[in-house]
């Protein structure tokens, strides 16, 4: 079985999980600091808060954003379920915004009609979870204006974009988000196993983010109601929750950030053969927006099966038998029976239905063959009906 994604670990990664096991410290110790300064560094930050996965990092970024009871949280239905129920957990109203039909990500222009709607209905967002699927960037420029407009936050979930770029600078840089979240999950473009992280530039909320991931405890005498009783002496201010990440997650998410460069190479190389290999096939293939260079986390196709004999079901279906491990990246999170209860029903956003119609996420990770993805292209050629070019398999990355 060629899987759709895998995670790359080397000997040197092994060495730093050993290393932390070795030392004094398996949880909350140094190394957790140095791995937050050093994704921070990477993406021009100026505060990473590492907690154990992005669905916990979606939350507290939440509730350091002032969502609570009552307020809208809008999103993608194009994205993992996290980036909607973050919203759920604080207690706020969940709606979502249809996508692009060419990018995939949520379309800014159907934003902009949205925004003006709720302006004029009193119901304005009071964050917008703007999804980087599959490691591209939405037209985060526009959002910024938009956010600049109507005074929403944006959190950008760039689960998927660890190493990605937006105008010129990497993604997390906070030039166009108030808060970005990264995932480590194994799938994903470096790991720590599980783990997630939100970078943000400013002080008073990356400050809230470490106190809600820790039980909302504190240690600061200044945010203190009592003088402290000595050096054992904390107080919990506020409501939060142990969602703290450990050493040995840390360790192996420094080493792997060591090699960010060279996967986001190959996966790049492996994308672009995909997109020469497969172009005269019935398929539509990723579109990069303008500005964004994708970090390339999911190579997704949408199958174009008007005149074919195999529906998408069928596709997969025999993909999968061919030990082609393919997936499909998402289906619309509206359509869950979670949000249908809330109100929501097909139509409501029919280019993320159409989408999931299509959608075939292909196998792409750094260690993948050049022969297994011939592999996989072959077997998209013999399906759809196109006898595979001895001339195209061989052509390098």
């Amino acid at each position: 079985m060629i899987p759709y994604g895998r995670q790359s670990i080397e000997q040197a990664d092994i060495d730093a999980v050993v290393a932390v096991l070795k030392s004094d410290w398996l949880t909350q110790g140094p190394t957790i600091e140095r791995f937050e300064a050093a994704m921070a560094q990477r993406c021009e930050a100026a505060f990473g808060v590492a907690v154990c996965n992005a669905t916990a990092a979606l939350h507290i970024a939440c509730l350091a954003a002032g969502l609570g009871e009552g307020d809208r949280l809008w999103t993608s239905p194009n994205t993992f379920l996290a980036s909607a129920n973050c919203g759920r957990y604080c207690g706020a109203h969940v709606d979502f915004v249809d996508i692009d039909p060419l990018t995939w990500n949520l379309d800014v222009h159907a934003l902009a009609r949205k925004l003006e709607v709720a302006e004029r209905e009193g119901r304005l967002p009071k964050v917008l979870v703007a999804v980087a699927f599959a490691g591209q960037s939405c037209d985060m420029r526009a959002i910024r204006a938009l956010s600049q407009r109507y005074g929403f936050v944006v959190i950008e979930d760039a689960s998927h974009a660890v190493g990605a770029r937006y105008a010129g600078r990497p993604v997390g840089c906070g030039e166009f988000a108030d808060m970005t979240v990264f995932s480590f999950h194994p799938v994903k473009i470096v790991t720590t196993g599980e783990g997630g992280m939100v970078l943000t530039n400013h002080p008073e909320w990356a400050e809230r983010l470490r106190r809600l991931r820790s039980h909302g405890m504190t240690r600061d005498p200044a945010q203190m109601d009592e003088p402290s009783h000595g050096p054992w002496y904390y107080q919990q201010v506020e409501l939060g929750f142990n969602y703290r990440i450990t050493d040995i997650q840390a360790a192996l998410g420094l080493s792997q950030l060591d090699r960010l460069d060279a996967f986001l190479a190959r996966r790049r190389g492996l994308a672009a053969r995909y997109q020469r290999l497969l172009a005269e096939l019935p398929l539509a293939l990723p579109t990069t927006q303008a500005e964004a260079e994708s970090a390339w986390h999911l190579y997704v196709v949408r199958l174009q099966t008007q005149g074919t004999t195999l529906n998408h079901r069928q596709v997969f279906d025999a993909l999968r038998a061919a030990g082609i491990g393919v997936n499909v990246h998402y289906i619309p999170v509206h359509l869950q029976p979670y949000y249908r209860a809330l109100g929501f029903k097909p139509g409501d956003f029919p280019e993320a239905e159409a989408y999931y119609t299509e959608a075939i996420s292909l196998p792409l990770y750094p260690a993948m063959s050049d022969e297994q993805q011939d592999e996989v292209v072959g077997q998209l050629q013999r399906l759809l009906g196109k006898k595979p070019s001895a001339s195209m398999l061989g052509a390098s990355s």
